[in-house]
């Protein structure tokens, strides 16, 4: 059984502290607890909203890392997975992108259809190579409003699906974040705003915790 939820824009006050606790960043690097699979997190704000939830329910379970800083669309992944892997050993990756990708940018995608296919496979490649356990996450909703920068719910449903194909021909995961999200999307994304509320950021983070932990090496967390 995962955790209760934790708000991700800050931690508890202590009993008796003269004065709040300071906000956690979920941009900060953290020290491994010797023993625990290695997890990182690759994704977009959306990621960045749901990382510290995740770890607090991950807690004792997994070291949970992200990569610091936005991970944008498909093209700044190849440009930069690389150095955002580094030399360390992952166990567990759990990974998107596509939100960026299908952004209007002077009236045109930021990554056309064709593109993010390429881009993802070759990306999903690298990935491979790590030999860690993967799991994609599925783009996340968008509203049916006027947005800045402007996305189509079309373009989501399209994007996920060529991902998905990709997944299955690669044997990867899916943790389908899309339909976990799309039932209580009203409740939990902000308005006329891809992203979401700090209730809605715990709701994504017990989504992607238990996506992780049934795929944490069972030797490791037999000797949590």
């Amino acid at each position: 059984m995962l955790a209760a939820s934790v708000s991700h824009y800050a931690l508890a006050q202590e009993p008796g502290a003269a004065k709040a606790t300071p906000k956690a960043d979920p941009m900060k690097p953290i020290e491994d607890v010797p023993g625990l699979p290695r997890v990182l997190l690759i994704g977009d704000s959306i990621s960045i909203g749901y990382t510290l939830p995740v770890r607090a329910l991950l807690k004792d379970k997994a070291n949970v890392h992200r990569i610091l800083t936005n991970g944008a669309a498909t093209k700044d992944g190849l440009a930069k997975l690389k150095t955002w892997l580094g030399e360390s050993k992952w166990d567990v990756i759990h990974f998107n992108w596509g939100l960026h990708d299908i952004k209007f940018v002077k009236d045109q995608q930021n990554v056309p259809l064709a593109d993010y296919e390429k881009n993802l496979r070759e990306l999903v490649a690298q990935l491979k190579a790590t030999n860690a356990k993967l799991i994609w996450c599925s783009t996340t909703p968008v509203p049916d409003a006027k947005q800045n920068p402007m996305r189509k719910t079309a373009d989501v449903i399209e994007y996920n699906a060529v991902a998905k194909k990709i997944m299955d021909e690669n044997g990867v995961a899916i943790d389908d974040l899309y339909a976990f999200a799309l039932p209580q999307i009203e409740k939990i994304q902000l308005k006329a705003n891809v992203h979401y509320t700090p209730k809605g950021y715990d709701e994504l983070a017990k989504q992607v915790a238990q996506s992780i932990e049934a795929t944490l090496p069972a030797k490791r967390l037999a000797n949590n």
